[in-house]
């Protein structure tokens, strides 16, 4: 996002037409007017640290690139744990995130314009020439449009538009004849075929040497795209065309935007998340901010910043009045049926939406985003990131973070627009945690779960082309840069690209489309650029008095105030009943049941049966709410069924060169020493003789006192724990006997006993696949004495030995976990359970699978079905409703989070008309890993 962009004026000093550069220097003046407001009433933090902090994200940057540079160009990214290039076929398939990778050195190009930001200039001219001379774009691989587009499309051109920069000031790149912008067009007219659809929305893949249907080309059979795939590519479809001079580059990505305008829901003028680009029917028909959808929006505004075309403005006006009105629920942004705006789709937030408090602040809509960021920097600091996604009440939904910057770059803008140095506290914060969390030896490693603090292998390009960018220019003075940023559009992968270019091969029709579908208010145009004398009053308290709120809005005890009120509710009204709060004893909640058109049945086996019969609620509000609670209680009775698994533990190698920073996920076991309730277990490491450890050991001396490794296979584990506890061990750590197994292909599983009683077995035991182990092993070759540390989650490293020097580590995967309710009916039990554990293992959708003398417990994504009856919904509870209403309350104040697996299953079409729209399936984001990875 460009902190000079603005839009139709400043208060009532712009008229409504004026011409870009005026609107644009009218957003210049509102944001320095917003920053003198702010400076003088707080104290600043001195240059001096502000510009240590600067020299520390230098630092970090070159630690992450010169590693990228020297262990895995030309390769497309960096596996910062194994210290070598990510190759796409060489590794395991991640699914769509490896559609990112086209063989084309992405990381070096995503980079390129972070090199000149970052006053590197003598990197970038090398960097640029290694492009030139080693990049080739005709390869035979599918790789994603969108993807493609914003990072190695934005990413020459982002280079092009400083390369011609440095060029005029006369220093460097002198030799440069537009060989980027070349390389730009070539990759273009590669992409232009994805568009060959009766609609104009592109194909998701395209083969860059083949293109679309062909035999070859392998890819073409695709119905659906996410909203944010085919929206956002003006900024750089418009760009290559006003650089070059042709025009259907900018053409066919208008066309896409035209027709994703046309298709939005008329009633609500909100968007879904996945559409059919044949057909233009809607496939996800849940809205929101986040994945699938984020930056079409930010497109819209930033198209009308860039091309100074009044439609696109119009047209995020209108959206943006909907995500206020629908999807807003200060500090919550939560997702919606695009058909029912008032039925909320899901009761949890995926991390992408932390962009939308920066789009706000290019609005000029300050409040609301500094009260979103706040939320989302309270949860930053309970799990020292942001996780993948998190509940309504905060808890950690899905627990990787691939080290995303959308918070990063919010935190710039909304310190450009107010001044206030609490935002510089918040980009140092973001600092340490990266140092202390992530950091490697071979770069920085995203968290595979911030609960453990485990790793996984790998760092994504746009950790280098934003993460760094934004953390800079946050602590950075005008001349510290050595162009002046204003003049330049932030893409979403955060590429510039020059203003001039609005007056720059002007050719294409301005046609106003807007008003031929709805009418505008006026109103909507208000807030396009701040109005200081509005937005930042004479007190220079005016953000941390909205802060000041929200400070406790993220804790052990999750608030409960902050639930959705909707319009339709008379004045004076309870809120709805929420499923955490349904006490089957509480006749006053049974008559608010009755009303949502609610049954509760009790059953000869002691359970109690919930059932909706829409059509039986007092009116279509009290059923949207009776949908909900169902909804809510499936959600609550699925998550309970996974807290009956043991969460996940930790390996953690502490002894030198490592202290501590190389973490390890392992599946625990159903016997031996619980590491949750007793303090974890620490010592060297030693394999066993046998090293099946399937009887008495040979080498007792070698394991006495020490952590004992052990091969998977030929007995049961708890006769390996036996043996080895027998010869002194303190520990045991199982590793895979299935070379090259990992839990980037496999779930996590738990170890459990042999059928007979364990409580003879007093020592921890741990399971490691062979990618993992391989990790201890390798150093055990490399170091002989290797110290490691058994626990619950990972244990904070020493600060001594902070600057010391690590090795590698291992590859964790990431876990995609979701959750279905199938549309029409439901059927969930509830198991009651006196102290539930709130954290499950990871799993993805395939299943381990463990040999017939490993007694294995693995969580499997199909155990979690839901079963569905006939078209009615139900929830069957068991035991004691009263403590059921105890166990809920349990589960929103434990500090441990749930982490659900996925459950995919088809869709069943509803039966009630009325609910059509309602019961839309609440599936997991499947384009997680397609928007902005």
């Amino acid at each position: 996002m460009s902190e000079a962009g603005g839009g139709r004026g400043c208060g009532s000093s712009v008229p409504q037409r004026a011409p870009w550069s005026l609107v644009a220097a009218a957003a210049a003046l509102c944001l320095v007017a917003a920053t003198s407001v702010w400076t003088a009433g707080a104290a600043p933090m001195s240059r001096e640290e502000r510009q240590k902090l600067g020299n520390q994200v230098l630092e970090m940057f070159d630690h992450a690139y010169g590693n990228y540079m020297e262990h895995a160009y030309p390769a497309d990214e960096l596996m910062p744990l194994t210290c070598r290039g990510r190759v796409r076929g060489q590794e395991p398939s991640r699914g769509d995130v490896d559609d990112a990778l086209g063989k084309f050195s992405l990381t070096l190009i995503d980079s390129l314009d972070t090199l000149v930001v970052l006053n590197k200039t003598k990197e970038f001219e090398d960097a640029v020439r290694k492009v030139l001379r080693d990049v080739n774009l005709d390869n035979d691989v599918v790789v994603s449009v969108f993807e493609t587009n914003i990072r190695v499309l934005g990413g020459l051109l982002g280079g092009h538009s400083l390369a011609i920069m440095l060029k005029e000031k006369g220093e460097y790149m002198q030799w440069y004849n537009d060989e980027l912008l070349q390389m730009a067009k070539q990759l273009g007219y590669k992409l232009l075929p994805a568009f060959n659809t009766t609609s104009g929305l592109p194909y998701p893949r395209i083969n860059l040497k083949f293109g679309i249907r062909k035999p070859e080309a392998r890819t073409g059979t695709e119905t659906d795209t996410c909203t944010a795939c085919a929206g956002t590519l003006i900024l750089e479809f418009a760009a290559l065309s006003r650089f070059t001079g042709a025009t259907i580059f900018e053409e066919y990505a208008r066309k896409a935007l035209d027709f994703l305008w046309e298709k939005r829901q008329r009633s609500s003028n909100l968007v879904g998340v996945t559409i059919n680009i044949h057909t233009g029917d809607w496939v996800r028909k849940d809205s929101g901010v986040g994945a699938g959808i984020d930056s079409y929006y930010e497109y819209l505004l930033k198209a009308y910043v860039l091309l100074g075309d009044d439609s696109f403005l119009e047209r995020f006006n209108t959206h943006y009045d909907a995500i206020m009105r629908y999807i807003s629920q200060p500090p919550l942004l939560l997702d919606v049926h695009i058909h029912k705006p008032m039925l909320n789709a899901r009761t949890w937030m995926d991390a992408l939406l932390a962009f939308f408090p920066g789009l706000q602040v290019l609005k000029g809509d300050i409040r609301p985003a500094i009260e979103t960021h706040e939320m989302l920097y309270q949860v930053i600091k309970k799990h020292n990131f942001l996780p993948e996604a998190f509940t309504t009440d905060f808890r950690v939904h899905w627990a990787q973070h691939p080290l995303r910057p959308e918070f990063a770059e919010s935190t710039y803008f909304l310190y450009k627009a107010t001044g206030d140095p609490y935002y510089l506290e918040v980009g140092k914060t973001l600092i340490e945690n990266l140092n202390k969390y992530a950091r490697v030896p071979c770069g920085f490693a995203a968290m595979k779960d911030v609960r453990t603090g485990s790793h996984e292998d790998r760092m994504d390009s746009f950790f280098l082309a934003e993460m760094f960018k934004y953390l800079y220019l946050l602590f950075a003075d005008k001349e510290d840069i050595i162009f002046d940023i204003e003049d330049y559009i932030f893409t979403t992968e955060a590429h510039l690209l020059p203003l001039w270019l609005s007056t720059t091969n002007q050719s294409i029709s301005k046609k106003n489309t807007t008003s031929e579908y709805t009418e505008l208010d006026d109103s909507n145009f208000d807030w396009t650029c701040p109005n200081t004398q509005i937005l930042f009053p004479n007190d220079p308290l005016y953000a941390q008095s909205i802060r000041e709120p929200l400070k406790n809005v993220v804790d052990k005890s999750c608030p409960r105030g902050i639930i959705r009120v909707e319009e339709s509710f008379r004045s004076g009204a309870k809120p709805p009943l929420r499923a955490r709060d349904f006490m089957a004893t509480n006749p006053e909640h049974l008559e608010i049941l009755k009303k949502m058109g609610v049954s509760l049945i009790h059953l000869k086996d002691g359970r109690v049966q919930l059932v909706q019969h829409a059509i039986q609620a007092a009116s279509s509000i009290d059923a949207e709410d009776g949908l909900r609670f169902m909804q809510e209680m499936i959600e609550l009775s699925s998550q309970q069924q996974k807290e009956q698994q043991l969460p996940p533990r930790a390996v953690q190698i502490v002894s030198h060169p490592f202290f501590g920073r190389v973490v390890l996920t392992a599946g625990p076991a159903q016997f031996g020493l619980d590491l949750s309730k007793h303090k974890e277990t620490r010592g060297f490491v030693a394999s066993s003789k046998p090293y099946n450890g399937c009887s008495e050991l040979t080498n007792p001396e070698a394991v006495m006192g020490k952590i004992a490794l052990i091969q998977r296979g030929q007995c049961m584990f708890a006769e390996k724990a036996r043996n080895i506890q027998n010869a002194g061990a303190i520990g045991g750590i199982v590793i895979d006997d299935n070379e090259g197994s990992s839990s980037d292909t496999a779930p996590l599983f738990q170890m459990a006993g042999d059928g007979k009683d364990t409580d003879d077995i007093k020592i921890p035991m741990l399971f490691l696949f062979s990618k993992e182990g391989s990790i201890i092993l390798d150093a055990i070759r490399e170091y002989e004495e290797v110290e490691v540390l058994l626990s619950d989650k990972a244990k904070d490293r020493d600060p001594e030995m902070e600057n010391e020097e690590q090795p590698s580590s291992e590859n964790d995967s990431q876990n995609q976990s979701a959750e279905q309710i199938t549309s029409s009916s439901q059927e969930v039990d509830l198991v009651d359970q006196e102290s539930p554990e709130e954290s499950s293992l990871n799993s993805q959708p395939e299943s381990s699978s463990p040999t017939d003398t490993d007694n294995a417990a693995s969580v499997s994504a199909s155990e979690q079905n839901s079963n569905p009856v006939e078209n009615h919904e139900t929830t069957s509870l068991d035991g004691e409703c009263t403590d059921l209403d105890n166990q809920l309350q349990e589960q929103s104040e434990t500090e441990e989070d749930s982490n659900p697996n996925v459950s995919w299953g088809k869709k069943v079409q509803p039966i009630d008309s009325i609910l059509a729209d309602w019961n839309e399936d609440i599936e997991a984001f499947e384009m997680m890993e397609k928007d902005e990875l």
